[in-house]
């Protein structure tokens, strides 16, 4: 179920609302309301970095002094210089002395997520995402996954009745999510929560896995309703035959099987992986051939899906990595619908097969033929595979301005690569400085990622050149109200 970006959480729970904002890998500051106060998640790529509060409990000071890092005299005194100063009550606690700067950074984590698990337990409230860029001023922000943050919030819920309501019937039976971006999304889960995890097996219910658990029912119901609130877990559909399928392409084991991998050894080979992505074909990325079944290929994507699963970035120091491993992580994707059916990698094999052929006899396709290739593969949807091509297009000949425009079109199509974009349009405008249509395009490619001011200088290029170009005028309605 698509959820909007401005709700009420009545309607739709707080954890599906940031599940879906960090699949979305959405950048923004989310905010919840209710009379009493307003408290806001500051997002960047799906990942929540910091969060504020109008609520009093909520400052800084309030938080160290409840969790015994401060005394009342020392709280007191910071308050009295913060309001002669208007400086942080932070640095002031740690120019008195009061805190050293490990205390401080541990403080500023504590309260950013206690003020994200405090909004679990509202029943009332309206939420709405303001997307584009986030305040940056923030030396110390949260590293820690989303569904960590999720986990560990409806942990603390102490209502029966709202998990109930919240959770699907108790008759219906439960498994292991498909998908495996939910599937092996970075949780830690407790070792009673792990215990619990071999009881769901795609055939018991939801009630019969509460009544056969060990701990008590409220705390297995709680279990249960995390684990399905962040995707881990969902509602059983097909046949028997299909779920036995599912359960032995993944088992519990493998969810909480540790990386043997250096992260060394794991940088260089998402590093290398990265810089070849457009190069590589489908079945190089799946590590699979024509010969290769549907069950070997599923087990393959699997595999790939955990490695370079987007919440590693969570453990590394280089900022780049979320945005490579997402970029794998999607092409990977991709080409397993592509090839996860029979009929589709007969299809993408004989292809494969046909285009060597033709290369042999006539030593060079043309780049009319790349284009129309990927022309094809944009209709079927197939983003990454149509870049591919129009790349290759545009490689063969670069002064062909169609290639350039299409390209940077199939690259918005693909989350998380509209920076990529960019280049292509402006080798268009290269070709073409007077086509007002490509101030256009780079317009709304900038609109789409918050640089509302570039987005505004490109819409009005655009009308200079073509003062009848509807994209632009209404991208400039847009900005200015």
């Amino acid at each position: 179920m698509e959820i909007p970006l401005k709700g009420s959480i009545r309607d739709y729970s707080l954890p599906k609302v940031l599940v879906q904002l960090n699949r979305k890998r959405a950048t923004g500051t989310l905010s919840v309301s209710t009379p009493n106060f307003t408290k806001k998640i500051y997002l960047i790529k799906g990942d929540a970095v910091f969060a504020s509060s109008s609520y009093e409990d909520d400052r800084l000071g309030e938080m160290l002094l409840k969790a015994g890092k401060i005394t009342v005299e020392q709280y007191d005194k910071s308050v009295e210089i913060l309001k002669a100063t208007k400086k942080r009550q932070g640095a002031i606690l740690v120019e008195l002395g009061y805190l050293i700067p490990k205390d401080l950074f541990w403080g500023v984590k504590y309260q950013v997520k206690e003020i994200i698990y405090s909004l679990f337990q509202l029943e009332e409230g309206e939420f709405e995402l303001a997307e584009g860029d986030v305040p940056t001023q923030e030396v110390i922000t949260l590293k820690m996954s989303m569904g960590n943050l999720i986990y560990e919030g409806v942990k603390k819920i102490e209502n029966w009745t709202r998990i109930r309501q919240e959770m699907p019937d108790t008759g219906i039976v439960l498994r292991l999510s498909e998908d495996p971006i939910s599937l092996f999304q970075n949780v830690e889960l407790s070792p009673n929560d792990k215990k619990m995890l071999p009881l769901i097996d795609g055939r018991k219910t939801i009630k019969e896995i509460v009544d056969s658990s060990w701990t008590n029912s409220f705390e297995a119901m709680k279990t249960i309703y995390v684990l399905w609130s962040i995707g881990i877990l969902e509602e059983k559909k097909g046949a028997p035959r299909e779920i036995k399928e599912t359960t032995e392409t993944v088992s519990f084991e493998d969810l909480m099987q540790p990386f043997a991998e250096e992260e060394e050894a794991f940088m260089k080979r998402v590093g290398e992986i990265y810089s070849n992505l457009d190069m590589l074909k489908m079945h190089e990325l799946l590590e699979i051939d024509k010969n290769s079944d549907a069950e070997t290929i599923k087990k393959n994507y699997y595999r790939l899906s955990r490695d370079f699963h987007p919440d590693r970035h969570l453990s590394a120091s280089d900022a780049t990595l979320i945005d490579k491993l997402t970029a794998i992580s999607d092409a990977i994707t991709t080409a397993y619908s592509k090839l996860k059916d029979d009929s589709g990698r007969k299809e993408y094999f004989s292809a494969s097969a046909g285009p060597a052929k033709e290369k042999t006899a006539a030593g060079k396709e043309s780049d009319e033929e790349q284009f129309k290739k990927g022309v094809d593969e944009f209709k079927k949807n197939n983003f990454e595979a149509a870049v591919v091509l129009f790349k290759e297009a545009a490689g063969i000949n670069p002064k062909k301005t169609q290639y350039w425009s299409y390209l940077s079109l199939a690259l918005t199509k693909i989350p998380h690569r509209l920076k990529e974009a960019e280049e292509p349009l402006l080798e268009a405008i290269k070709l073409e400085p007077l086509n007002g249509e490509h101030y256009a395009n780079l317009g709304l490619l900038y609109l789409k990622t918050g640089l509302t001011k570039r987005a505004a200088g490109q819409f009005e290029k655009a009308l200079k050149f073509d003062p009848g170009n509807i994209k632009a005028q209404k991208g400039l309605k847009q900005i200015r109200g």
